[in-house]
């Protein structure tokens, strides 16, 4: 498969190879809020994971296509 590439390209906004550590992080923050919300008998309403942490502040910062390199590689 000689001439295989990838057709949409996209991207990070910065120059951030990965969330990885931002995800665990959020990830850590709500299992310790349901934990303690069952613990209290609070489990009327279970957060979503997005109600705890912001994806823009991130390291990333968000993705774009880059529709430039698609022109230059022809």
């Amino acid at each position: 498969m000689s001439r295989s590439r990838k057709k949409h390209l996209i991207v990070g906004v910065t120059t951030a190879e990965s969330e990885k550590y931002n995800k665990r992080v959020a990830n850590r923050n709500m299992r310790r809020k349901v934990k303690s919300m069952l613990k209290n008998g609070n489990c009327d309403k279970i957060p979503l994971i997005r109600e705890i942490s912001n994806v823009w502040l991130f390291a990333k910062d968000g993705k774009s296509f880059w529709n430039d390199v698609r022109a230059s590689r022809k």
